[in-house]
């Protein structure tokens, strides 16, 4: 049977203009605008496919009218959620409905029977959150695949996702109860264990289907007993293909279990009843060394007797990447060894748990494989380990010479017992074709994931890749095995099935897909009548990205780095913005809670405003036009980036550091040369150009800000008449306060005073230089200069080249004596700009020297220096984004423990202001959205009086915001003794 695949020509056009007119009809929300497709071409897998439209429906009545109308067309049409597959299972060539917007309300929790009704659409995590609110920390759900912060129910049952605690907890499989689901003709049912059946008794169509199905599925269960019962789940992770033997007696015709793993090919899940479990009490982590990756699968079968919650595997190379990308210190509670496992053990007492752990590692002492072990019983040290293997997972998409792997072969499973010898052969053989992999996976289940890197750019690239594929397929089924153990086939496995199943198994798949979807327009292509697995990857004929060093390349393979000081001219051949190429579709940018990306994308929950959003438009650009010149003309790009806050946030947040901020800048600094730009680029973004002139006349201007007609007028300009505006200080109060500060000639240290500190907040500069001479430093000033931020976050890159040029030049002064930067923006621009833009030697030595002013003190907590102010009882810590992109969020939360703040409530994200954005007219009201989800709820949770910090310009001025009667501090004056208690 051929698969359904859009129509092409007049009759395809003619197909998607009524299929567009009759959703809009039916009040449907859907999109075909060139920027959209672009956003959901792609997964997180190496596939691209281009759909016709995306829908969003916020209903069940919705999703019915989208599967009625496409069944009509004949339009075929794919699900998704969030979007996170690496099987290719969330793209296709009709029309796709996203359910993760609208869809993700949770229902009624019965906490007796244990279990949770929850929409589609609805995040894991956030499941998860909702379900130990409800229950006072009582109750849980239990899988957590990496991407828990992501993705959501559907998807996750489409895959029969599992995680980290699949020891415990099984596969997604064993927690859905019910479901309620809509067929490719638009009944509406709601399957269980022994029944299907209509949702509505008065809904004749449905109750016709329900019956039409049962009678088939019954048959078919019936006809095909002996054969379900040997092939089907005889491994913990057999996920391939479609789970019929559910429908078997001995299973209780479980329909709804059958349909988990079925990747969306049979019927549209809108909603589903799923089990919990207890929470457990306490854990205990037992972290163990080898020698290498097999000698550590040798062990599983120990452990796994000894019961375990959890048995995660990791190799060296991904504790390198960790090391590389997230600082020594987030690897140094790992034990000795060149491969791990990481086992952990649930109970009711911490005693019972490490007890736990003790006697496994005394038993595998036996074995003799074991080079190291560490038992972790602290909550802190025992996060701190899991982000090793959860972080570290995500990171491997990139390795440390920056060379990107990807999936293709990263799912594959095997019984626990036989995984060491499955990997014995398997490592051999990506050696062979040499590839090098970056492996980890839930050892305890016999999963092994690896990142591999190919070359899918090429012809003989792509024939190696498939000539490997097939290899890996016949070893994984010659162990017994599984292609895939928890990501789903998807265009990535379904054309191997048959190197897995008999040819009988696979006309049962196909009957029972035909069942439900006869006209073949759910999903075409994957599980039965497949498309090939080396079509349609993504970097077929793309070519390879060159060292753009965050230049825009106007024309692939001429130089167009411009000169400036010490900086050679270099070649370079890559058409993209900035590193958008890097984006292989991972979501985090997706998540609602952990770090700080994507401010916007919280806000909205729309896929144009997530990182990964962007960067697949600009991808799409580039593979459109051959290079991105221009491409702030393209009104796509314009919307695809308009909400961008350039927090900078991405640049670490996300695992291959697409870095959007630089992008834009890009974009925005080729589009406007030679042209008259925005009032906002001369007024907001040369601002510190005027503050000399300013602060002179401080009380005349502070009186023009407050004039409401100047205010209208700057309205209309640009500048919202809505943002409170900073107050200049005077020049007499800032000579006062430089003299304050007492600065030494030839000091241990010195202090770069930045141009908003300087002109808003003068007082934070004799705090600083106090609670730094404390530590025991002298202390010293650097010349005046500017690090030409304003410029970059509004395209000016060669105003802000000369501006760090000359910077640099006044700051390399022979020594390697720290500088302390007051402005944690100003501090990440020289540390991770000046570099870039400006090159050279002079810039990484200035670099290396940079701190923040949190950073500095952080050090100084380290060397045993605590602060002798008298610390507040609460606080609310608003780190920059640049400083968390730059240095980490972790700096000032050491300090304020150092101190003694005992009641600590962190913001979550960007403020909402991130420079020139929040003070944009046209932004104002997006702006105060994203301080809503994090710096609005963090001020509300802390106690009356709570000291409020902000150490950037921005941060502070929305705090002001939100709260006039707040007056937030730097961390410089709330450790400053003689601030008398924060008062300037």
């Amino acid at each position: 049977m051929e698969n359904a695949t859009m129509p092409h020509g007049d009759n395809g056009d003619t197909a998607l203009r009524q299929l567009l007119a009759r959703l809009e009809h039916h009040g449907v929300e859907v999109d075909d605008s060139s920027r959209r497709l672009s956003e959901y071409s792609y997964d997180a897998s190496n596939y691209r496919v281009r759909p016709a439209a995306v829908a969003f429906p916020k209903s069940v009545d919705d999703v019915r009218t989208v599967v009625r109308l496409c069944s009509a067309l004949a339009v075929p049409m794919t699900t998704r959620g969030g979007g996170t597959s690496m099987a290719g299972n969330a793209i296709g060539d009709g029309l796709v409905m996203d359910l993760s917007r609208r869809m993700n309300a949770v229902g009624a929790l019965d906490a007796e029977d244990r279990t949770v009704w929850a929409d589609a659409g609805v995040v894991l995590g956030e499941l998860r959150a909702h379900v130990e609110k409800a229950t006072t920390g009582t109750l849980t759900f239990a899988p957590d695949p990496s991407s828990l912060t992501r993705a959501t129910i559907g998807g996750s049952i489409g895959n029969d996702a599992c995680g980290n605690h699949s020891v415990a907890y099984g596969r997604m499989t064993h927690h859905v109860r019910e479901v309620d689901l809509v067929t490719a003709d638009g009944a509406y049912l709601r399957a269980g264990r022994g029944f299907l059946r209509a949702v509505d008794e008065s809904d004749t169509h449905s109750v016709a289907r329900a019956l039409e199905l049962t009678e088939g599925l019954e048959a078919l269960a019936a006809k095909n007993m002996a054969r379900l019962r040997v092939e089907l789940q005889t491994i913990p992770r057999l996920v391939s293909g479609y789970h019929v033997g559910h429908l078997l007696p001995e299973h209780g015709f479980d329909v709804a279990a059958a349909l988990a793993g079925s990747e969306g090919t049979c019927a549209v899940i809108v909603r589903a009843k799923v089990g919990l479990v207890p929470k457990p009490v306490t854990t205990a982590l037992l972290c163990l060394g080898y020698r290498d990756t097999i000698d550590s699968a040798r062990d599983v079968m120990t452990i796994l007797s000894a019961k375990p919650s959890a048995i995660e595997g990791l190799d060296v190379s991904i504790v390198d990447i960790m090391r590389h990308r997230r600082g020594a210190a987030s690897v140094e509670s790992l034990p000795g060894g060149s491969a791990f496992l990481m086992v952990e053990f649930s109970a009711d007492t911490l005693q019972l748990a490490d007890t736990s752990c003790q006697e496994l590692a005394d038993k595998l002492g036996a074995n003799g494989r074991v080079v190291d072990f560490r038992i972790v019983t602290d909550p802190v040290e025992r996060g701190k380990l899991w982000r090793v293997r959860e972080d570290g997972a995500g990171l491997s998409s990139l390795r440390i010479d920056g060379v990107q792997t990807w999936p293709g072969w990263e799912d594959s499973a095997v019984a626990p017992e036989r995984l060491a010898d499955y990997l014995a052969d398997l490592l051999p053989l990506v050696k062979r074709y040499g590839y090098t992999a970056l492996m980890y996976g839930h050892f305890g289940a016999g999963c092994v994931h690896m990142r591999l890197d190919y070359d899918l750019r090429s012809d003989s690239g792509r024939k190696v890749f498939s000539d490997f594929t097939h290899d890996a397929a016949d070893l994984v089924v010659t162990h017994g095995g599984s292609l895939s153990g928890e990501h789903g086939d998807g265009r990535a496995r379904s054309e191997l099935l048959e190197v897995m199943y008999s040819r009988e198994m696979i006309g049962i798949f196909r009957s029972f897909k035909h069942l439900w979807d006869p006209a073949q327009i759910l999903n075409p292509g994957i599980i039965v009548h497949p498309v090939p697995f080396a079509a349609s990857l993504a970097l077929e004929g793309v070519v390879k990205p060159g060292p753009t060093h965050g230049e825009l390349t106007a024309d692939p393979g001429a130089a167009v780095v411009l000169s400036s000081g010490n900086r050679e001219l270099l070649k370079v051949s890559s058409p993209f913005v900035g590193n958008s190429h890097a984006c292989i579709g991972v979501g985090r940018c997706r998540s609602t809670s952990g770090g700080f990306m994507c401010p916007s994308y919280r806000a909205t929950k729309d896929e144009k405003d997530s990182t990964r959003g962007r960067a697949r438009v600009l991808q799409e650009l580039t593979r459109a036009n051959g290079s991105s010149k221009d491409g702030w003309s393209s009104p796509e790009v314009r919307e695809a980036l308009d909400l961008c806050l350039s927090c900078k946030a991405c640049s670490t947040d996300c695992p291959t550091g697409v870095d959007i901020a630089e992008a834009k800048s890009e974009l925005v600094d080729e589009y406007y040369r030679g042209r008259i730009r925005p009032f906002t680029h001369y007024s907001i973004g040369w601002l510190p150009r005027w503050l000399p002139l300013l602060t002179r006349v401080a009380p005349l201007a502070n009186l023009g800000a407050s004039f409401r007609p100047f205010r209208l007028a700057g309205e209309w300009l640009g500048i919202s008449a809505r943002r409170r505006l900073p107050a200049f200080a005077a020049n007499g109060r800032i000579r006062k306060r430089l003299r304050e500060a007492k600065f030494a000639d030839n000091a241990d240290i010195l202090v770069f005073i930045d141009s908003f500190t300087r002109a808003f907040r003068p007082e934070v500069v004799p705090a600083a230089a106090r609670v730094l001479r404390d530590t025991g430093k002298s202390v010293g000033c650097t010349p005046d200069a500017c690090c030409g931020l304003t410029w970059i976050s509004t395209g000016q890159r060669e105003g802000a080249r000369r501006r760090l040029a000359q910077l640099i030049s006044k700051l390399d002064d022979g020594t390697d004596r720290d500088i302390v930067v007051l402005e944690p923006s100003c501090a990440a621009t020289i540390r991770d700009e000046g570099p870039k833009l400006v090159g050279g030697d002079a810039a990484a030595r200035v670099a290396a020297r940079v701190r923040s002013f949190a950073v500095a003190v952080d050090e100084a907590v380290t060397r045993g220096w605590k602060p002798k102010a008298l610390p507040p009882e609460s606080a609310v810590l608003q780190t920059h984004c640049h400083e968390h992109a730059v240095f980490g969020s972790g700096a000032q939360k050491r300090v304020l423990e150092a101190w003694g703040v005992s009641n600590l409530v962190e913001s979550s994200s960007c403020c909402g202001v991130a420079g020139n954005f929040g003070f944009e007219a046209e932004h104002f009201d997006m702006s105060m959205k994203v301080a809503e989800h994090s710096i609005i709820p963090s001020i509300g949770q802390a106690d009356d009086g709570a000291l409020v910090l902000t150490d950037g310009f921005s941060c502070a001025m929305q705090v002001s915001q939100v709260d006039p009667e707040y007056t937030s501090k730097h961390l410089a004056v709330a450790l400053d003794p003689y601030s008398a208690r924060w008062a300037d």
